[in-house]
């Protein structure tokens, strides 16, 4: 018996041992493993939070990148530019067929000449405010024949606007409305405009501004400087911007800005084969609006009744010739009249004239279109050749003798 107790316990003990042995080591793996799990879940969560951390920041960064001197521009400029509406009556001449038939015999004519009739016509354009007690600039050509005129601003609001003065031969229209503390556009100075630099033409092409209550934003570069367009309709378009930044129909009187949010024109002409944009849009300088915007505050109108005292005639190979010139370029003073603003200045029958306030005289439409351009009371700088010599005069442009 005492031998078959102890064959059993040595038979038993290693079970007893390795058991003891084997569940101390699977407690302990089993805490390492859950201490590990800790320490990795605690890992991914900073990790976590650090990633999005580092997300929030690179978004902020990303954010300040896409702000850029354009966009700071358009929104600062933003609440100034305005949608214009206007009513416009017009008259027409309707023909009547019969009324060749019986020439102008008067009775016949009462009963078959030709009738005029009115007809209102609705138009709209842009514009954009000046100055924070209500004026606003536009183009003649938008608003300057209209009887009514309905301004609406970004934030919704409409306004009735009065039509304070508007000069055709510059294509400016002042406006103002009633009320203080408007946003407006600071005027910046076209004649260091730089070819190649970025504008923004702003305005409500189509009548767009009517659906989204702001403008709409287009971006180009200035694509060249000092040019001078045909006139039209009585209009004279010298010295404009040329852009190719999107000007369309209804941008007429929107600014064109500069990178620093400044207005160095008022959007006016667009050329083009099929009504839509090519890249050919034309601004007003600025400069040239701020002396007319002066004289409509003070009168309403610019005046142009002057009077000269020059005749003149395109200089051609002849007359070319005769003077012994190197081109057949300029104009030719043709008469001086007595007592008058040429007689004045100095200015002699036989005089070549060749530049006007620095621009190059070619031909007489040159010299016209600038004179036609100016106002009462201004200097024009005018060079001329006289005995193969050149010289400078001034010409005063004083108001027509009654």
């Amino acid at each position: 018996m005492k031998k078959i107790i102890i064959v059993l316990l040595v038979l038993l003990l290693p079970l007893f041992v390795g058991f003891g042995l084997g569940y101390g080591v699977g407690h302990s793996s089993a805490g390492k493993s859950n201490g590990d799990e800790d320490i990795f879940n605690a890992n991914v969560s900073t990790a976590g939070y650090q990633q999005s951390e580092n997300g929030n920041q690179s978004g902020d960064q990303i954010s300040d990148h896409r702000q850029n001197a354009i966009t700071r521009s358009v929104a600062v400029a933003s609440p100034a530019v305005v949608g214009i509406n206007v009513t416009e009556v017009r008259e027409y001449t309707y023909q009547n067929p019969w009324s060749r038939m019986f020439g102008d015999d008067p009775f016949f004519r009462q009963y078959f000449g030709d009738r005029t009739y009115k007809q209102e016509v609705k138009g709209l354009g842009s514009g954009f405010l000046i100055s924070p007690d209500g004026y606003i600039l536009t183009n003649d050509h938008v608003a300057g024949n209209a009887s009514k005129i309905t301004v609406t601003m970004t934030n919704k609001e409409k306004y009735e606007a009065h039509l304070v003065g508007t000069d055709l031969v510059s294509d400016i229209s002042l406006l103002k409305i009633d009320g203080k503390d408007f946003p407006y556009i600071k005027l910046g100075n076209s004649d260091d405009v730089i070819i190649g630099e970025w504008v923004i033409a702003m305005g409500n092409p189509f009548g767009l501004f009517e659906i989204a209550d702001k403008p709409t934003v287009t971006v180009g570069v200035v694509s060249q400087t000092g040019m001078n367009l045909n006139a039209e309709g009585g209009r004279i378009y010298r010295g404009m911007i040329q852009t190719d930044a999107a000007i369309n129909q209804g941008n007429s009187g929107g600014p064109l800005l500069n990178s620093d949010g400044e207005v160095i024109g008022v959007n006016a002409v667009i050329y083009t084969p099929n009504q839509g944009n090519i890249g050919l849009g034309f601004a007003i300088p600025i400069n040239r609006v701020k002396s007319i915007v002066a004289e409509l505050k003070r009168s309403g109108k610019v005046q142009r009744n002057f009077w000269t005292g020059l005749e003149i005639q395109t200089v051609d190979a002849r007359v070319a010739r005769y003077f012994d010139l190197a081109k057949a370029e300029g104009v030719i003073v043709t008469d001086v009249k007595r007592r008058s603003p040429a007689e004045d200045g100095g200015f002699k029958p036989g005089d070549i004239i060749v530049e006007v306030n620095n621009e190059k005289i070619m031909k007489d439409d040159d010299i016209i279109g600038i004179v036609q351009n100016s106002k009462e009371g201004d200097v024009l700088k005018i060079k001329v050749i006289r005995d193969k010599k050149s010289m400078s005069l001034n010409l005063k442009l004083e108001k027509s003798p009654s």
